[in-house]
């Protein structure tokens, strides 16, 4: 009997395996078969890109919709097989979410314990202790970064700007002062830093191991910072004298009651799964080498708990017990804490998908092997392409996300990806983020949250905002390629 069964599994595990193996085969036939001119395919592609910036700035169609329409309206238009469409469409849709859905989710939810806890309001009040009134454009710059990397862009704004207001007050200076710092490290830690949803997209497509991108991006990020940030802000605080907001001074932030966590703690909460990411990158690099063979039983440990998902997880468990309950938080009040933290993750995924539908179209269409051989032909450096390529988008689209999602999209198409090392992928990583960090202007949302909160003009805002973003996101495209040079 059990043989009976074993012959029977066996015989379902072979046709199970014959069904897969000709599916497989039969979409490879297609891709195959499917050619197009290099000049029909640019020109449809290009067409392609104007349609879907027509959906969405003149349309107001939703991003995911538009994004969907036009990577199908590209399909056709340069004579994509049906098959081979579904095929790009599935396989970008399961592709990118399986790489950066755990960690938008998690890392949502513990940014959303660190902002309710106190935990933000802590490191803020903190760093400017430590630096004083008179270095303060230098405080909120680092806190800015600091508090950026595990917290969304626009909820990170919105806990630290107080700090600024209340400094402007003080001193008499414009809000602009201190508020472009702090805007600096915000949003260099939200393009250049995991676990950020963008430079995650963008390590996923690209191969590319965490670990690289933390370490090259903290110095992108810290350099893009101090000259986007205090450097720049102290030039335009001589220009444009921007007033507090009206309602600011009778507005009262809500009290809680709840005791805050040290600074310390803070700190080594939010360094947990970066460490833990570096540990597993550093133990892989060095067990194959000579004297570190005692790593290898650690390695399955230091893989799994440095895995960024499960690094995140651990941390947010951490964060829950230490800064929620130990502090007197209840279980009911942490969870509708995170749950709410829950409702922009889907819209982010959502769009991230259709981005990876998008560039599976790019990618079965043969497009990257174009822009490669152009690329080759003109001796353009592959790290300047990525800048250039992402900030075209981002100029076009607005979303720094979708723009990273995207332009690494068409990078990975590009056969000389294969060629890099992880270092160099890495630069090529933060040149995406760079790229997609310049420009922000009237398609971006963040170019109006920062004209509203700080009370300005769009002709202010762009000599302002749009400005320190091209700044920082210049400087560390160009700190990534110096490093790209020497690795």
């Amino acid at each position: 009997m059990d043989g009976m069964f074993e012959k029977f599994f066996n015989y379902k595990k072979e046709v199970f395996n014959m069904m897969i193996t000709g599916l497989h085969s039969s979409l490879f036939l297609a891709a195959a078969e499917f050619s197009v001119a290099p000049g029909r395919l640019i020109t449809i592609s290009t067409l392609g890109i104007a349609f879907l910036l027509f959906l969405i700035m003149h349309l107001k169609i939703h991003s995911f919709i538009s994004l969907l329409v036009a990577a199908i309206a590209i399909g056709i238009g340069i004579g994509m097989p049906p098959d081979l469409i579904l095929t790009s469409i599935n396989t970008g849709v399961s592709t990118t979410l399986q790489g950066i859905a755990l960690l938008v989710g998690i890392g949502s939810m513990f940014g959303a314990i660190l902002e309710t806890t106190g935990g933000a309001e802590t490191i803020t009040d903190k760093i400017l202790k430590i630096f004083g009134e008179k270095k303060a454009i230098w405080a909120l710059g680092i806190a800015g970064l600091i508090v950026g990397i595990p917290v969304f862009f626009d909820a990170a704004l919105l806990i630290i700007i107080p700090l600024a207001f209340g400094l402007a007050r003080k001193t008499g200076n414009s809000t602009l002062m201190f508020g472009v710092p702090l805007l600096a490290g915000l949003s260099v830690a939200h393009a250049f830093l995991p676990p950020t949803p963008g430079p995650i997209i963008v390590a996923t497509n690209l191969g590319v191991d965490l670990g690289y991108v933390i370490l090259i991006g903290l110095a992108c990020a810290t350099v893009a910072m101090i000259c986007g940030g205090p450097l720049y802000g102290k030039i335009i605080n001589k220009k444009i004298h921007a007033q507090l907001p009206e309602n600011y001074a009778t507005e009262q932030k809500e009290q809680n009651d709840k005791k805050k966590p040290s600074f310390g703690l803070v700190i080594s909460i939010i360094l947990i799964p970066l460490i833990l990411i570096l540990l597993n990158t550093v133990s892989n690099a060095l067990v194959g080498q000579e004297g570190h063979e005692w790593l290898i039983p650690a390695r399955p440990v230091l893989a799994f708990i440095g895995a960024p998902a499960i690094s995140l997880l651990i941390v947010t468990l951490f964060s829950m017990w230490v800064l929620g309950t130990r502090n007197g938080y209840t279980r009911e009040e942490l969870g509708n804490v995170m749950s709410k933290s829950l409702l922009p993750v889907g819209m982010i995924l959502l769009v991230t998908a259709g981005g990876g539908v998008l560039r599976f179209i790019f990618e079965n269409s043969g497009i990257g092997i174009i822009i490669s051989d152009f690329v080759t032909a003109n001796n353009l450096p592959i790290i300047l392409v990525a800048f250039l390529v992402t900030g075209a988008i981002r100029i076009s689209l607005g979303s720094a996300t979708v723009a990273m999602m995207m332009g690494s999209g068409i990078l990975a198409t590009m056969p000389v990806i294969h060629t890099l090392n992880q270092w160099q992928l890495a630069c090529i990583t933060l040149a995406v983020a760079g790229g997609a960090s310049i420009c922000s202007h009237f398609n971006d949302s963040g170019f109006w949250l920062v004209k509203s909160l700080f009370n300005l003009t769009e002709k202010q805002t762009l000599r302002t905002w749009t400005v320190m973003t091209t700044i920082c996101g210049t400087v560390g495209f160009l700190v990534a390629w110096v490093i790209f040079i020497f690795v």
